[in-house]
């Protein structure tokens, strides 16, 4: 699925399923709130934390899809074409990191 499909699926969940949008405010809230749920796993499963009994069943793919849910309902609600920003944000970092990350001494 691409990002515009994905856009339209969120708008249609939103529309079928819940009352209305949340304002953008308390998206980005919840957006903070689902990033920290995400960077909680990533410290304790792959960084030097140890992890919680609680923490061991938690699912890295859920949690980034929750932060990809909130994403995507800012961007519609700000009338964002998601998609559009990313191809240009693809396109500028081809330009821009090419020959920067293959010359990083760090990388290799």
């Amino acid at each position: 699925m691409d990002i515009k499909n994905a856009q339209l699926e969120v708008d249609n969940w939103i529309t079928n399923h819940g009352v209305r949008y949340f304002n953008e405010l308390t998206n980005m809230a919840q957006l903070t709130e689902e990033v920290g749920e995400v960077a909680r796993i990533i410290a304790r499963r792959y960084g030097e934390q140890s992890e919680k009994e609680s923490d061991k069943n938690k699912d890295l793919g859920e949690e980034l899809a929750d932060v990809m849910f909130v994403v995507l309902c800012l961007a519609n609600q700000t009338g964002i074409d998601l998609q559009e920003a990313f191809d240009k944000k693809l396109d500028l970092k081809t330009k821009r990191d090419h020959d920067r990350h293959h010359n990083n001494q760090k990388l290799k």
